[in-house]
């Protein structure tokens, strides 16, 4: 890109007089690494070494790469977000469907992402504590409550913590890490997982010794909602791909190189999917003799995580609430904004599950398992929002392809026809536990990802829709009908 070309792309004049804003192709791929990229699942997939390349990879090029091209040209032709093109391609149920997976998400999102928050939190205070369930329990609920309180309070200094987490909370933890792994290989010591050729394919042990793979689908999760941004660029059909192979790089950078540096350090049959991260910074600073830095991090990390989740507190269900409010699909107590615009109820219906969910990690003695549970819970509900995405664009292109649209998907049949079969099989995957998962019963993992899935995913929005009355539409929306 030229610097002429570059300083273009700020503004130009609009037909109405008024100067329409533009963004560099490079800075959307910043933007989309920014809310993607994470350290967190980084210990999952350091327990398969060399092959995390291959794990991060595969999903990378099935799903993360037809999410992006997908939800570009669904962006840059109907405004709304994943509800409205759903409802346009397949009617307003399924896209209601779509909105609540979305919202759904989230209630088993933020126990796993709190039991993490949690494990590295005692790296702090104390380390034995991070695989201990009740110690587990508690930082979930209260951590979630206060986030609650914080949220309901109309609080706008926390929106910034957000970017300010991705370089505090990722990208120097990221680099130190992998700059400790790289010193530490050159000072002659051996990796605590092989790292020669023949490994870069995960060993096959049945269906189970793929699993993990599922996780990623999560990591890779919320591209979509970087396609809102592609009328921004000056000639999206050629910048955004550009924009999405360069955060596609630069995610997988940012996934893969932490994950290896962890396997270097730490056997996998020590490493914990909640600590991994801070077992490996531990481990580092000791033998580097500067063990007070596992502090320093681990409040970096955890202040990062926490700010996180505060912004993403009531955006899903804000947006859920907003639909609900004009088609009547949410009762309305669950649809009142309290006094700073903050849609507290909702906030709160879903704070009572989330505790239920904490108070299982107070009785589970593998806290491990409980978190990888609930993490491919989350995927599966998402996966159901990703499937009827990659469906309505194909319809859309039959029903309405006279709507104009800023980027066209090249080949968007087979485009979409990979991310389907992508997603139902990660969703099937899921079903099945990881060779990781210990000596638990097959009973009680099925009972509680394919109850989550059940309730949660299916039964819920089906309930809702069954019930809805008229009177649930909001009166400004009913005069307006």
């Amino acid at each position: 890109m030229t610097t002429t070309e570059a300083v273009q792309d700020d503004e130009i004049p609009a037909g109405d007089g008024t100067k329409r804003q533009f963004i560099s192709w490079v800075t959307l791929a910043l933007m989309t690494t920014a809310s993607v990229a994470s350290l967190r699942p980084s210990p999952s997939m350091a327990i398969y070494g060399l092959a995390a390349i291959f794990l991060y990879l595969l999903p990378a090029v099935v799903f993360l790469v037809p999410t992006a091209l997908a939800s570009a040209e669904l962006a840059s032709g109907w405004s709304g977000g994943i509800y409205r093109w759903v409802s346009e391609g397949l009617g307003k149920p399924l896209g209601f469907l779509a909105v609540w997976c979305q919202f759904a998400m989230t209630i088993a999102y933020y126990p796993s992402l709190l039991a993490f928050v949690a494990s590295t939190f005692a790296y702090v205070i104390d380390p034995s504590l991070a695989d201990n369930g009740l110690y587990i329990a508690i930082v979930i609920i209260v951590v979630y409550w206060t986030g609650v309180w914080i949220s309901s309070r109309g609080t706008r200094t926390v929106a910034g913590l957000s970017s300010a987490g991705l370089i505090i909370g990722t990208l120097i933890p990221g680099v130190l890490l992998v700059v400790l792994g790289f010193v530490f290989l050159g000072q002659g010591n051996p990796s605590a997982a092989p790292m020669s050729p023949s490994h870069w394919l995960p060993p096959w042990t049945g269906l189970a010794s793929l699993v993990l793979i599922v996780n990623n689908f999560l990591s890779y999760a919320g591209m979509e909602m970087n396609g809102v941004h592609v009328s921004s660029l000056r000639r999206p059909g050629s910048q955004y791909p550009r924009s999405i192979f360069l955060a596609t790089g630069l995610v997988l950078l940012i996934f893969i190189l932490p994950a290896l540096a962890i396997s270097w350090v730490m056997p996998s049959k020590d490493l914990s999917l909640t600590a991994g991260l801070m077992q490996a910074f531990q481990a580092f600073f000791d033998y580097f003799h500067v063990g007070w830095m596992t502090k320093v991090v681990g409040i970096m990390v955890v202040a990062a995580s926490l700010g996180g989740m505060l912004t993403w507190l009531s955006g899903p269900s804000k947006g859920l609430l907003m639909i609900s409010r004009q088609e009547g699909y949410l009762p309305p107590w669950l649809q009142k904004f309290n006094k700073f615009g903050v849609p507290q109820n909702i906030m709160v219906a879903q704070g009572v599950l989330t505790t239920l969910i904490g108070i299982l990690y107070a009785f589970s003695s593998d806290v491990s398992s409980q978190y990888w549970m609930f993490s491919v819970i989350t995927v599966q509900i998402y996966l159901i929002a990703y499937l009827l995405m990659f469906v309505a664009i194909v319809v859309l292109r039959k029903k309405q392809p006279d709507v104009v649209r800023g980027f066209r998907v090249p080949a968007v049949t087979w485009v979409a026809s990979v991310g389907f079969v992508a997603s139902l099989a990660a969703l099937v995957i899921g079903f099945v536990p990881p060779d990781q998962f210990g000596n638990d019963p097959l009973w009680r993992y099925l009972l509680i990802v394919g109850g989550g899935l059940l309730v949660l995913g299916v039964l819920a929005p089906v309930a809702l829709l069954k019930f809805r009355k008229e009177s649930w539409v909001h009166p400004e929306h009913r005069t307006q009908a």
